[in-house]
């Protein structure tokens, strides 16, 4: 792998305060931030990571203070023109389930920030608001650039009410996005949000909760109708599931997590997920084992609470290679 690459990561960088499932409280820069020192750690020299995100005015030298340490950022595309970013507050229940409040609110991302960068190899989308994302943006790209579009769908299934409870939603409109995205991931949660029945009960609308493992199959299926060439589930404990296309076929395989020996933090572990997938398709071309690199730096993001926790190329395959065999 000698090439350089060109990658932009798009969503939020928001000011998170965290109390962890063990009780420490924590606050620092998020979402984009993970996935950005994903690649910076494992791209070759040349390369070049854009985050591209529009931030409070107050957090802006902070959030650039922070960039400018990874390398291969260029950070120019962080913007704190319109002072507006997100602020949101992460009470953990246990090591997966959290309390969320949000305070702040990030200015959509337009097609008009993406315009200098359509030459990207991969554009990874890390919402985790329905706002952050227009439609507009990944249709744009779809028309102007040859880039995968790795999208999570954290953002269309979460939505933020006026008093700042941050809740789960139903993503209604998702077959007018699916044909716009290369990559879909997301957990069991937001599969329930993504595959919702035509008519429910009162009754049953109260017992959702996760996606029944039977049904995503058939969620994943629908999703490679529409265009999609493979969805990433992550299963937390049992490690994670893709569906893609193969000669004809849908392809399903189960994928086992690499052990952690003690959980910190999983703050940002899907997003690092996805700064791996973009990475482990680079390296690969192959579905499965881009999966393996997803795994590795989810793995290492809860591990500690430094945004320097990933580890290199070397060491990252070397993890790979001790679960996987390859």
């Amino acid at each position: 792998m000698n090439d350089a690459y060109k990658i932009a990561v798009v969503g939020p960088i928001p000011r998170d305060h965290i109390k962890t499932h063990e009780g420490e409280e924590v606050e620092k820069y998020g979402c984009v931030l993970y996935p950005v020192a994903v690649l910076s750690s494992l791209l070759p020299e040349g390369s070049t990571i854009y985050p591209v995100s529009n931030v409070l005015k107050c957090d802006e030298e902070n959030i650039k203070n922070i960039l400018q340490e990874l390398k291969y950022v260029d950070f120019s595309y962080v913007s704190s023109e319109a002072d507006q970013g997100d602020v949101i507050n992460l009470v953990y229940t246990d090591q997966n389930n959290r309390l969320e409040t949000q305070t702040g609110f990030m200015n959509p991302i337009l097609p008009k920030d993406l315009e200098n960068l359509i030459d990207c190899d991969i554009f990874v989308f890390v919402p985790v608001t329905d706002f952050e994302i227009s439609l507009e943006v990944l249709k744009f790209i779809k028309a102007k650039s040859e880039g995968l579009v790795i999208f999570d769908a954290h953002g269309p299934t979460n939505t933020v009410d006026i008093r700042g409870h941050r809740n789960f939603q139903f993503w209604i409109d998702r077959d007018v996005w699916l044909p716009y995205i290369d990559v879909l991931k997301m957990n069991l949660e937001e599969a329930a949000c993504c595959w919702f029945r035509s008519e429910y009960t009162p009754e049953a609308l109260e017992k959702i909760s996760s996606l029944p493992f039977d049904e995503v199959p058939k969620f994943a299926r629908h999703c490679l109708s529409l265009g999609v060439k493979a969805v990433y589930i992550t299963l937390n404990e049992k490690g994670s599931v893709v569906y893609y296309e193969q000669n004809g076929k849908v392809k399903e395989k189960l994928i086992k997590r690499i052990e952690v020996e003690e959980v910190v933090d999983t703050t940002g572990c899907g997003d690092s997920f996805a700064g791996g997938l973009a990475f482990g398709y680079l390296r690969t071309k192959d579905w499965e084992k881009a999966c393996y690199y997803a795994n590795a730096v989810g793995a290492q993001r809860c591990s500690g609470l430094d945004l320097l926790i990933y580890k290199d190329l070397a060491e990252t395959e070397a993890q790979i290679a001790e679960t996987y065999g390859d």
